[in-house]
């Protein structure tokens, strides 16, 4: 019989903060248990520290949802927020690298559904990288340029790194594909140490001593965005490759909002975001939150599921939005 592989050990990383954060982290963590209920990792929910740029205490109080964390063996992990804070919360996912511990990890937005085991990933952590599952949202050139490759070329540039090797050249020259760009919702490393810095090197300077290229550009919110791929391109890493593909697959999925949740995602995840849901312990601890209360528990997702072909789904993310807006179901 052939030895079974032996798993491999990394750390799960989100942000956990009191209101919207703190029931999408329910979500995350009880659908972690569910689907992969001997993952050997810490399970690490990072709360940004009250002071220096918070103006007010946003971890979790005592009470129902915190003792249902308490009961599933999540870790905390306070840290101070130096350079981000309340303005563009965003940051948070950038300054807590400094304070995990130094060992392979994996990020992931609270707003994440596990439905997979990590045992089906073959992450090679010395080779960073991040998820795809994007839409060009930045740079939005000009019609007189500076055009994509000037913009992003000045950016690596002013790291002092090579900018052709992270080229894709199968797309065209000026669309937005063939230039690195991630959604932040997942990335990982082997030190959160070492990309912490890196990422937060890139994001600094671009809010601070940005290239001449990027006049007129909007930043917020997508510094992380436009940060990530530097950090991960000077590490040595990359686009995802296919032994990644059960991350937004089979894996994960990051669900954003449960109206676009339930318009776009496959059956299979579907059916398992609400069996993930049923139990009571999870139950009582979600539907105090508005969202869970009517998209899953009083079928108004079923809804909004009706209104679409998952076959023919609108191109653009913000036209499903439109939709779901027009029949009175959108809810963040």
């Amino acid at each position: 019989m052939a030895k079974a592989r032996a798993r491999q050990r990394f750390n799960i990383v989100a942000i956990l903060q009191d209101g919207r954060l703190g029931y999408e982290a329910a979500l995350l963590v009880a659908s972690l248990r569910h689907s992969d209920p001997d993952f050997p990792g810490r399970l690490i929910l990072a709360e940004p520290l009250p002071g220096g740029r918070w103006r007010a205490d946003t971890r979790l109080p005592d009470g129902p949802l915190r003792r249902f964390l308490d009961d599933q063996g999540v870790e905390y992990l306070g840290f101070p927020v130096r350079q981000f804070g309340a303005d563009w919360p965003q940051g948070n996912k950038i300054e807590c690298l400094a304070h995990l511990p130094d060992e392979p990890f994996l990020f992931l937005d609270t707003d994440t559904l596990v439905t997979g085991s990590f045992a089906d990933v073959a992450f090679d952590f010395s080779r960073p990288s991040a998820s795809m599952r994007r839409e060009g949202t930045w740079p939005q050139p000009d019609l007189y340029g500076p055009g994509y490759a000037q913009i992003w070329k000045s950016l690596y540039d002013r790291l002092g790194l090579d900018f052709a090797s992270t080229l894709d050249l199968s797309q065209p020259d000026e669309y937005w594909q063939r230039y690195l760009y991630f959604n932040a919702g997942w990335f990982f490393h082997e030190s959160p140490r070492l990309l912490g810095e890196r990422f937060l090197a890139a994001a600094l300077m671009i809010r601070d001593t940005p290239p001449a290229e990027l006049t007129g550009q909007t930043i917020y919110p997508w510094l992380d965005q436009i940060a990530l791929p530097l950090a991960i391109h000077a590490l040595g890493g990359g686009r995802p490759g296919p032994e990644l593909a059960g991350l937004d697959g089979d894996v994960t999925c990051h669900w954003r909002t449960l109206p676009l949740l339930y318009a776009r995602e496959s059956d299979r995840t579907v059916a398992a975001l609400e069996e993930i849901c049923a139990p009571n312990p999870v139950k009582r601890v979600l539907k105090d939150y508005e969202p869970f209360k009517r998209m899953v528990y009083q079928g108004k997702g079923a809804e909004v599921r009706a209104l679409f072909d998952r076959d023919d789904l609108p191109r653009r993310e913000q036209m499903i939005r439109n939709t779901i807006k027009r029949a009175g179901l959108w809810m963040r």
